[in-house]
């Protein structure tokens, strides 16, 4: 499936992991400070403002952010209502966020310079670069390329769609898995359909990505930092470089609306287990200044090769024919504006990155909240969204 704005990417199952118990963390406070020189005059501030704000005030979001980049007017950043609502620390342009699902095309990006650089063919059947030991839980491998692993492709069964997955998490929330647990739990299960015959998002493929970039370079964690981090100039930009990663003052905690009455409750500890977990398919945290500099700088070729770029931005299509995904990018449809990006959710965040062609803007937009259930809180922020939207675009 193609992940809608703000729903679940890691899937349902993650919501009943989290509605085992209320916890509560509130780390240190930061004291992070801006570094991107906005533009004062930039035009669609004020009603930008405006929905960022009708996002809290009205929506009840706990906070909220966004970072633009515009080719025509240069940058703009804003952040509304709380990084964390127990020591009242006002939400901040520089604060760091979950990208969640956004890291896929991170992910993504890594493999293609692997390609560019002679280590990897993308239509060679993926278990000639994947460790031996991984093999057994994974059936018909010579059938399923590099290739349909980025397009979700390949059939193979979502390890998080396991009810063994499910009942773990449940009597063990905080529990830490290995890649190795995740792939124990589709073993013995047969492909979901002919790898290459239709689009069925699935994390399987970006967890089997990065074993298989671990396994050309050593460590995929420094591979992603050194050619993707360093040469871009992300210093807020963080992934798996130590176990404590997500530990950081910066980082805006999580909250949840668990039973849909309004009522938001803290599961930053369950969010940081949860996402310290996940390889490949999601992990990484950024400011939403430098999550807009990724994109900008993997669309203006700052990255990878422009026939690279090209291979990326060929559309697989949904059941209903639509454009769906590339190689670590989807196609969406914003305010009726084509774009191309990622989106992200979990138990205690939703985000969005997106490049749009037609107005050559850049959009990185994030809120502290589960998107994970239906909730008035949640209808409200979508109609904030999309007049957010509408202000940017129209």
């Amino acid at each position: 499936m193609i992940v809608k704005p703000f729903a679940i990417i890691l899937t349902g199952l993650m919501f009943l992991s989290a509605g085992c118990q209320s916890i509560s963390i509130v780390p240190e406070t930061g004291t992070c400070t801006a570094s991107t020189p906005v533009n004062p005059a930039f035009s669609r501030s004020d009603a930008l403002t405006r929905a960022m704000e009708d996002l809290v005030q009205q929506a009840g979001v706990p906070g909220c952010a966004l970072a633009v980049y515009s080719e025509t007017e240069g940058w703009w950043e804003y952040a509304a209502g709380f990084a964390r609502i127990e020591d009242q620390t006002t939400m901040q342009p520089c604060h760091q966020h979950f990208l969640q699902s956004i890291s896929k095309t991170y992910m993504a990006v890594g493999i293609l310079r692997l390609y560019e650089q002679g280590k990897l063919s993308l239509d060679a059947p993926f278990s000639q670069y994947l460790p031996e030991r991984y093999h057994k839980y994974l059936p018909d491998t010579e059938k399923i390329t590099v290739r349909m692993l980025l397009n979700h492709t390949s059939g193979l069964p979502e390890y998080n769609f396991a009810a063994a997955y499910v009942t773990q998490l449940l009597q063990h929330p905080d529990r830490v898995f290995s890649p190795e647990e995740y792939l124990g739990f589709i073993k013995g299960k047969a492909l979901d359909f002919e790898p290459g015959s239709k689009y069925a998002y699935r994390n399987t493929n970006y967890l089997l990505l990065a074993l298989i970039a671990d396994a050309l370079t050593g460590d995929h964690v420094r591979y992603l930092r050194e050619h993707i981090f360093m040469p871009l100039g992300l210093t807020h930009t963080f992934y798996r470089e130590t176990p404590d990663y997500l530990n950081t003052p910066d980082l805006v905690n999580s909250y949840w609306d668990r039973y849909g009455d309004g009522q938001v409750e803290n599961v930053t500890a369950m969010q940081r287990t949860n996402v310290s977990t996940l390889i490949g398919d999601d992990g990484i945290i950024t400011s939403p200044a430098e999550a807009v500099l990724f994109l900008k700088g993997l669309i203006g070729g700052q990255l990878l090769a422009d026939s690279t770029l090209s291979l990326m931005k060929t559309w697989v299509h949904d059941s209903k024919g639509n454009p769906a995904y590339g190689l670590g990018l989807d196609y969406s449809t914003i305010a009726d504006q084509p774009c191309w990006g990622h989106s992200g959710g979990g138990i205690g965040a939703g985000c969005e990155l997106y490049y749009f062609p037609a107005q050559q803007v850049y959009v990185f937009f994030t809120i502290n909240l589960g998107a994970v259930t239906e909730s008035p809180i949640h209808q409200r922020a979508g109609t904030a969204r999309k007049s957010l939207y509408k202000a940017l675009l129209e």
